[in-house]
């Protein structure tokens, strides 16, 4: 079994290797594909928006939104400037503030798409390299994408007082929370990937009328909670949709091919 699991991971690495980048994703090959080691980036999607002409929803609308008693849009964030004001986002910042069909549009373009629930959970929770580093055990299913704990993500309050300090200043006053850190800033977590619990939500490719989505809307799931939760939110057990048109400052994204 581990022979074959190699022998897998070896021609995802080579097929990886072979395939157009255009965005600069680093690849984690996994059995049957590669997935982003980080969430998408504000610099790759500033390399898209220069290939393409891309402007967000976000954008055209004058600004994304954030919960604040109901939703409440924020004149001037967008992926650009997540929190508004006059500081660019840094190039290594989790994009946020996109739609489910612009994140998706991303990754198509990025040689990819976005990964479907079944591929997103197994990825975050289910250890599938031949030799991880320890922790972490081949085959393993962990409770949370960072292992037996959700110690090191940033998230609010349970996983500890590092989440805050990794905060990006950004002036901004938030109902809760600190806000997003840089990617890969967290520590590597389930097959070495960063970010699969907190910061940002993540889109994923589930059907609307999926369980956890109303009946007859147009949601779509998000997973891994962000830095506006707790480690309750970053479980697999936990469903959670959006509309698919929303432009929230935390719901990022990640691609697979």
């Amino acid at each position: 079994m581990r022979t074959l699991l190699v022998a897998a991971l070896v021609l995802a690495a080579g097929a990886a290797t072979a395939q157009p980048n255009p965005a600069g994703i680093d690849w984690q090959a996994l059995p049957g594909l590669q997935i982003a080691r980080t969430e998408a980036t504000v610099g790759q999607l500033t390399r898209f928006a220069q290939a393409t002409g891309f402007t967000s929803a976000a954008e055209r609308a004058g600004g994304g939104q954030v919960y604040e008693a109901g939703w409440v849009q924020k004149p001037g964030w967008t992926w650009r400037r997540p929190f508004g004001g006059p500081r660019d986002a840094h190039a290594d910042e989790p994009a946020v503030h996109l739609t489910f069909d612009e994140a998706q549009a991303f990754c198509r373009w990025a040689g990819g798409r976005l990964p479907t629930d079944a591929e997103w959970v197994r990825a975050a929770y289910t250890e599938q390299r031949p030799a991880p580093p320890a922790p972490y055990t081949t085959g393993t299913t962990y409770p949370y994408p960072t292992g037996a704990s959700p110690a090191g993500a940033q998230c609010l309050g349970d996983c500890g007082p590092a989440a805050q300090a990794r905060a990006i200043a950004h002036g901004a006053a938030l109902s809760r929370g600190h806000g997003h850190a840089r990617v890969g800033s967290t520590p590597a977590g389930v097959n070495g990937l960063h970010g699969m619990g907190g910061n940002a939500w993540e889109w994923v490719d589930e059907p609307p009328g999926a369980p956890g989505q109303a009946a007859g809307s147009a949601e779509r799931r998000t997973r891994g909670g962000s830095w506006w939760y707790g480690a309750a939110q970053m479980r697999a057990d936990h469903l959670q949709s959006k509309p698919a048109d929303t432009t929230v400052v935390y719901i990022g994204w990640r691609c697979v091919r």
